[in-house]
């Protein structure tokens, strides 16, 4: 199996077992609002899976209200915190989506610029996160593409660092009144490179330096892949559609595109000012056709 076409629900051991090595060591966090309580605890996938672990959690979960995390890449063999310089390697790519995350969502499913998420998990009524198991990346890669998947497709920008812990399935989300319970789907188990994933990287430390995957791919019907400023285009109308304030887009498409457009603030703002004008004269999709971008209407 590689692509699900029906996404199967997994519980917590099963989507421990599917992502980590038995070795592996994981931060499983423990966090207690009510009593201003946070336990962290560093221990093997193995030892998670075991059913008094597993117990332990749901103990802390229903009689004590606490909410559920796990850290997404293993620690070293002797760390003892959840620090950049305790990760060993990285085992995951992800996206939280806690603004408008079923449109957030959509639009990345429905891209050629990531591959098909292994786990999408509903954490709470219209909010999401999206996990992709990868190798042979290194943590300034993997923060790299964090922040490029983030900003391309409207995810929360702190959840872009390699240490970041997100919710374990099967456990109620404490964070408001009413009880949800965090559900993941499985819908690929392929692993993937840096090469499936064709969104522009600024690597960290080195100024603002672009790091270009392989071309886009065409999309599986089989049309021609869209061009980056019609990817613009239609990142604009869906922003606008959704009520994003227009300034804020343009700095998203200025920022995403400061490497390669002469004048990214003013290539943006005639991007964002006609995708306006198109959205109040006609409520169409927000779908670009070819040569529906700014650029294809200005010689750049």
């Amino acid at each position: 199996m590689t692509e699900q076409s029906k996404p199967q629900e997994i519980n917590a051991a099963e989507y421990v077992r599917a992502s980590f090595d038995p070795s592996d060591r994981l931060a499983i966090l423990v966090r207690n609002p009510k009593r201003s309580e946070i336990i962290q605890r560093i221990t093997s996938a193995a030892k998670i899976i075991e059913p008094s672990f597993q117990e332990w959690l749901r103990f802390k979960n229903y009689q004590e209200f606490a909410d559920i995390y796990i850290g997404m890449n293993p620690l070293k063999p002797q760390a003892h915190t959840r620090k950049k310089e305790d990760i060993q390697t990285i085992r995951h790519l992800y996206a939280d989506f806690d603004h408008d995350g079923d449109a957030s969502l959509a639009s990345l499913e429905q891209s050629n610029l990531v591959p098909l998420p292994n786990y999408v998990l509903s954490t709470s009524p219209g909010k999401f996160q999206v996990v992709w198991k990868v190798q042979d990346v290194t943590g300034e890669q993997a923060e790299a593409m964090l922040r490029a998947i983030a900003r391309r497709f409207g995810g929360d920008p702190a959840s872009t660092d390699s240490t970041r812990v997100l919710r374990l399935p099967g456990f109620a989300n404490r964070k408001y009144d009413s009880e949800f319970i965090v559900k993941a789907r499985q819908r690929s188990d392929r692993t993937y490179h840096l090469l499936d994933f064709n969104l522009r990287t600024e690597s960290l430390g080195s100024g603002r330096h672009p790091v270009r995957s392989s071309p886009p791919r065409e999309s599986s019907s089989g049309a021609r892949s869209l061009s980056q400023s019609e990817h613009d285009w239609a990142y604009a109308k869906r922003a606008l559609a959704r009520g994003v304030d227009p300034e804020e887009v343009i700095r998203n498409i200025a920022d995403f595109r400061s490497q390669d457009k002469y004048d990214p603030l003013d290539y943006a703002r005639r991007t964002v000012v006609k995708a306006k004008a198109k959205l109040d004269s006609r409520k169409g999709p927000a779908s670009p056709t070819p040569g529906d971008s700014a650029e294809a209407e200005h010689d750049l």
